[in-house]
């Protein structure tokens, strides 16, 4: 080429090529939208919109990380960070599932190593990040001295076990700078996120209430203690909570159904769909909750209540209505409601002065298809997109931004879930201040009871360091 002439710019593609191209993108779209049940302008907007997926890291760029709490969660978690980051230690306090743990992320030959007091495992100089996967009672303080030895943060929902932990966690994570990312995952669902956009868009007018069912919980007992089984330190078990005689049906799995450990399926399932809620939305707290216990707990057996019916009530006169069903109930007229005539058990509808749409899991739903498949072209509320709920907490660990489950966005979402349990335990209409996190006027001294709890010693919040 000439000295004196521009360089050439690069041929465009034929116009044939193009149009090729084109049709097998619409089919690759088309083929998603299918298989997920989004419509197709949201699955051709994501996908060209899509940022960057996190890539598998190179050997020199993978960070040490740990699993605390090596239960099913647990080691699900750890598989989907073994992806991005090498699995060099494991935790836990029985020492049957710690071994277990350790064989299961045993790569070529090394296998992680294993430790019983997660103090322990925080010295290492070589740990990056940590899953913690501990029942919801260890939550806060394997988080707060996390953050303190400086290391991020997974942590598996709800956040705390009480609100007053929140600002706890928020503090150590934020004066140490760690990154925590909340394991309430359905906000990396595309299909959670497209309702919460469409609701917050005014897609179905003007929000009326956002209507949840979650699980019902287990009513059983009353149980026996047993001998401690072996390999497993059951005082440190118990951390915090009231020193108790063991039995079967309080560890591990059973966990949840006990108010010392967890708070229920309110704060088990309802860390999920009560995010997603909060999420659409778009307020802080609810000024107001009710509640109705639908059965009792058995004497001697579990504490948590296992059939409910939450009443909360937003500033803006927008309500948020959680119960529990069984699987196999058929919630409202099948006929008027066909949504739910498929006995889908858990899930939230939002109903609005337009119409309604329903998201789960498996699904999403609008009482007229065209709210769903029209294209949405005047958005004002575009939230935060993530495609991957752990490779955004690995993305966010490299860049240091916030995850899409911040630490305050994971105390919001928790806070609300003690809320209905809260309510549920003293059988009292209550009123929320979100600025004070204090309950106020009638009722205000019998909920603030339940803000927090006596932390049995050593257990407090010095433990860690």
């Amino acid at each position: 080429m000439h000295p004196s002439l521009p360089p050439r710019k690069p041929a465009r593609p034929p116009i044939k090529d193009f149009q090729v191209s084109r049709r097998s993108f619409l089919r690759r779209v088309a083929t998603v939208a299918a298989m997920t049940g989004l419509p197709a302008w949201f699955v051709e907007r994501q996908t060209l919109g899509a940022a960057e997926a996190s890539k598998a890291p190179s050997p020199n760029d993978r960070p040490g990380v740990a699993l605390i709490g090596c239960g099913g969660q647990g080691k699900g978690d750890a598989t989907n960070a073994a992806n991005l980051g090498d699995i060099i230690a494991v935790c836990d306090v029985d020492e049957n599932r710690l071994e277990e743990a350790a064989v299961k992320f045993t790569v070529n030959g090394r296998k992680p190593a294993k430790y019983t007091d997660f103090r322990k495992l925080l010295e290492r100089q070589d740990l990056h990040a940590v899953v913690n996967a501990t029942p919801d009672h260890w939550h806060t303080l394997v988080n707060i001295a996390a953050a303190r030895a400086g290391k991020d943060i997974y942590a598996e929902k709800p956040l705390t076990l009480t609100i007053d932990e929140g600002s706890h966690v928020i503090e150590a994570v934020r004066s140490h700078g760690v990154v925590l990312q909340t394991g309430t995952q359905q906000r990396s669902s595309q299909r959670f996120r497209l309702a919460a956009e469409l609701v917050r868009n005014k897609r179905i007018g003007a929000l009326k209430v956002a209507e949840v069912w979650l699980p019902a919980g287990l009513r059983d007992g009353p149980f026996a203690a047993s001998p401690v089984p072996a390999g497993l330190n059951w005082d440190f078990w118990q951390g915090q909570t009231p020193a108790v005689p063991y039995v079967k049906q309080r560890c591990h799995t059973y966990f949840r159904y006990w108010y010392d450990y967890s708070g229920g399926t309110m704060t088990d399932w309802g860390a999920h769909h009560n995010d997603i809620a909060y999420w659409a939305i778009g307020l802080v707290a609810p000024r107001e909750v009710e509640a109705q216990a639908l059965s009792q707990p058995i004497a001697g057996g579990f504490t948590a209540f296992a059939d409910y019916d939450v009443r909360y009530t937003y500033a803006n006169g927008v309500g948020l209505h959680v119960r529990t069903t069984k699987e196999d109930d058929i919630f409202g007229d099948p006929v008027k409601d066909p949504v739910n005539a498929k006995g889908q058990h858990n899930g939230i509808r939002f109903v609005g002065s337009d119409g309604w749409i329903w998201v789960n899991r498996h699904e999403i739903k609008a009482s007229d298809p065209a709210l769903l498949h029209t294209p949405v072209d005047d958005e004002k509320d575009r939230l935060q997109v993530s495609r991957n709920h752990m490779g955004n907490f690995f993305d966010c660990m490299r860049s240091r931004q916030a995850p899409i489950c911040d630490v305050e966005t994971g105390h919001r979402s928790a806070t609300m879930c003690h809320l209905g349990a809260i309510a549920l335990r003293t059988g009292l209409k209550l009123a929320w201040d979100s600025e004070t996190e204090i309950f106020v006027g009638d009722n205000a001294l019998e909920g603030n009871r339940y803000l927090s709890r006596a932390m049995r010693a050593p257990y407090d919040y010095s433990f860690g360091g």
